[in-house]
């Protein structure tokens, strides 16, 4: 293991280049994970780490075994003091270890075969982006497209609110237009959710082969996504609020569709 004794380290100013700049993660094609939980799960999924930077009062206290594991799976390892250790992450308070990891590329191909999936259309919080990734893994629906607006799904805040299901669950992106093209050619439904005047209740549609629209936290679907959806449906509340957060509707879609 290395020790970082300067700011200017290129372990180090990688580690904090891939937390903050996304044009830097796509050219890396790399993105930054951070927990030792999360670097966990990483081995489990199979991903390869990369840079990984452990915080040097800390690298005796770890899980057993784990640094050699990550040694073994390819990753260089790294430690440094607090006030380094801390320039790497972009969160106030990080945890004990921080590393990187290639982005699993997911290419449209991921769709085939694929019975259920969730389009979401501008989703830009990152919270919620991670939160529905999260939950489409929990309960094992086929696939997640990110079309049109969306956040990036690899930013360090989608990451880590993913919980480690970016490792796994098939996340792809295409156009809107280019996703439901797809999915209709494989006989599946496509529903917008959205209030409209022919919208119905989400339960009174089939859901077991079908894509749902999730819309932004702000305007909700786009025109395109009311065009060409098959049905608009809703989430039937008896309550005065207007509408749910992004991350809330998507999981009761998705706990709809694969209940």
């Amino acid at each position: 293991m290395i020790t970082i004794e300067s700011r200017q380290n290129s372990a180090l100013r990688h580690l904090a280049r891939l937390g903050r700049e996304r044009k830097y993660r796509r050219t890396t094609g790399e993105m930054l994970c951070e927990g030792e939980k999360m670097l966990e799960e990483a081995l489990r999924s199979g991903a390869k780490p990369g840079v990984l930077l452990v915080r040097e009062r800390a690298k005796d206290n770890l899980p057993d075994g784990l640094l050699d594991r990550a040694a073994a799976a390819g990753a260089a390892l790294y430690c440094a003091s607090d006030a380094l250790f801390e320039l790497a992450s972009d969160v106030e308070t990080p945890q004990n270890v921080i590393f990187s990891c290639k982005q699993p590329a997911w290419s449209p191909q991921a769709l085939s075969g694929c019975t259920q999936a969730l389009l979401l259309d501008g989703v830009q919080d990152p919270g919620n982006l991670g939160t529905i990734l999260r939950t489409a893994e929990a309960f094992a629906l086929g696939a997640v497209v990110l079309c049109e607006g969306c956040a990036d799904p690899f930013s360090p805040k989608v990451v880590r609110s993913t919980m480690g299901a970016v490792f796994r669950l098939p996340c792809v992106r295409l156009p809107l237009a280019d996703a439901i093209t797809q999915l209709r050619g494989q006989g599946m439904a496509v529903y917008a959710t959205a209030l409209h005047a022919d919208s119905v209740p989400l339960g009174t549609v089939p859901l077991g082969r079908a894509a749902v629209i999730i819309g932004s936290e702000g305007r909700g679907v786009t025109q395109q996504a009311i065009e060409m959806s098959d049905k608009r449906v809703i989430i039937p509340m008896h309550g005065r609020a207007e509408s749910l957060n992004a991350g809330v509707a998507a999981a009761i879609v998705i706990y709809e569709m694969t209940k």
